[in-house]
């Protein structure tokens, strides 16, 4: 453990009086260890060791020996209203949330962990600072930045797996040798990290998921029942991926993923997916959301869907997905050639197809290697056919006339396809 008096990081942006606040007020309580942990260590190693550029924190992270509701309670009693400006206590867990002279804190009791099977959620219990620091992912995230509350001593560097060496060779490096069986989704956060940080996998780590992915050592596989799939593989799995895919470069991140064989926790068709970047840049490209994006070119998406829980708005879009494309294989005509853009629209329109599920087929079909096009009819449906509509509105054909009924119905879309028909 490094226990380095001398070292001061300094935090950009975070007021001086902030630690020294804390500090005041956690003695008298009984607290008897506080501590800044997690990413902003590492990040202020990063800046300050190795000159990289500070790109600010939504939050800071502290780890107490104690009660960290009591610590943010007599922290809002001691500082009032103009510096703590709001305030979220959560006794039964052991976590307080607040803003502190306009800083978002996290405070949580030091815990210890266990998993009791493979991919399941861990147990929790009250522990240790030494064993908070133990139950982190990597070396470069299990440190902290202990604040003395005996004297005046300046905050001192804990670092009891080797961190700050890992963070010097750029590696990133588990905990355990069962860190990765224990928790799959250590692996997205692997990606995320080395995607944003620009770091590589440290050979051990490379190694452990090779090997346990090689093995598959849970009672569920991607065959079974997605209903059934522990939640490092279903909810905790798509919550890694959410972050993956809206905060980081996630070019980058799935093709660490597919790199290290990692996207068979997933699927298998999206590891062997050599096309997935230009995939789902298309996608992106027309606003769909990615995640969505990714699961659609599964084996099965609806069951990949299911099993990560996404809204079920979307896991219905999956489902007619994979209609769609059985539709667009088995049962349309061998030559659509001729066919202009009434003659889709009537085939997709008769079929109530969603639009946002059009779209998805037109990204797989646009990157697949079928001779037939039909991505582009299908796009062109998406971006522009649908939203065609007749030369008059129902209010202007009365005006002219016409009584409200079928036939006024009839006349607005025979109206409508005029304009289908001379569309491109």
């Amino acid at each position: 453990m490094t226990d380095d008096a001398s070292l001061r990081l300094d935090l950009p942006g975070i007021p001086g009086a902030l630690f020294d606040t804390m500090r005041q007020i956690a003695k008298p309580l009984g607290i008897r260890r506080l501590a800044l942990v997690g990413g902003a260590v590492r990040d202020a190693l990063l800046h300050h060791e190795h000159r990289e550029p500070w790109n600010g924190l939504p939050d800071l992270d502290f780890v107490v020996e104690g009660s960290a509701s009591d610590l943010a309670d007599a922290l809002r009693r001691h500082c009032g209203e103009e510096r703590v400006s709001d305030l979220r206590t959560h006794a039964a867990y052991g976590t307080a949330e607040m803003v502190l002279d306009g800083v978002l804190l996290d405070l949580a009791g030091a815990r210890q962990e266990h998993y009791p099977a493979p991919g399941q959620n861990p147990v929790v219990t009250m522990g240790s600072m030494a064993k908070d620091l133990e139950r982190r992912d990597f070396t470069v995230n299990a440190m902290a930045l202990e604040l003395p509350l005996d004297n005046e001593d300046q905050p001192r560097l804990l670092d009891p797996h080797g961190g700050r060496g890992h963070l010097a060779r750029r590696e990133l490096a588990f905990l355990h040798d069962s860190s990765v069986a224990d928790d799959p989704t250590r692996v997205i956060r692997a990606a995320r990290y080395a995607a944003r940080l620009g770091f590589q996998l440290a050979p051990a780590a490379g190694a452990q998921i090779t090997a346990t992915l090689t093995a598959w050592p849970w009672v569920w596989s991607a065959e079974d029942s997605a209903e059934q799939a522990p939640p490092a593989l279903s909810t905790r799995l798509r919550m890694e991926l959410e972050l993956l895919l809206e905060r980081e470069p996630w070019g980058a991140a799935l093709a660490h993923l597919q790199h290290w064989g990692a996207l068979v926790l997933l699927d298998s068709e999206l590891q062997q997916d050599s096309r997935l970047q230009r995939r789902l840049m298309q996608a992106q490209r027309l606003g769909l959301p990615l995640l969505t994006s990714l699961v659609a070119g599964a084996k099965n998406p609806a069951a990949l869907a299911q099993r990560l829980q996404l809204p079920l708005q979307q896991q219905r879009q999956m489902q007619q997905l994979k209609n769609l494309l059985q539709w667009l294989d088995k049962e349309l005509p061998a030559d659509t050639s001729g066919w202009s853009a009434d003659g889709w629209s009537d085939a997709l329109e008769a079929r109530s197809e969603i639009p946002e599920v059009v779209a998805h087929a037109a990204c797989l079909l646009a990157q697949s290697q079928s001779e037939r096009v039909l991505w582009k009819p299908l796009l062109r449906w998406w971006g522009r056919w649908r939203h065609l509509k007749a030369e008059f509105t129902a209010r202007e054909l009365i005006a002219q006339g016409w009584q409200p009924g079928p036939e006024l119905g009839q006349e607005l879309r025979r109206l409508r396809r005029e304009r289908l028909r001379q569309a491109r």
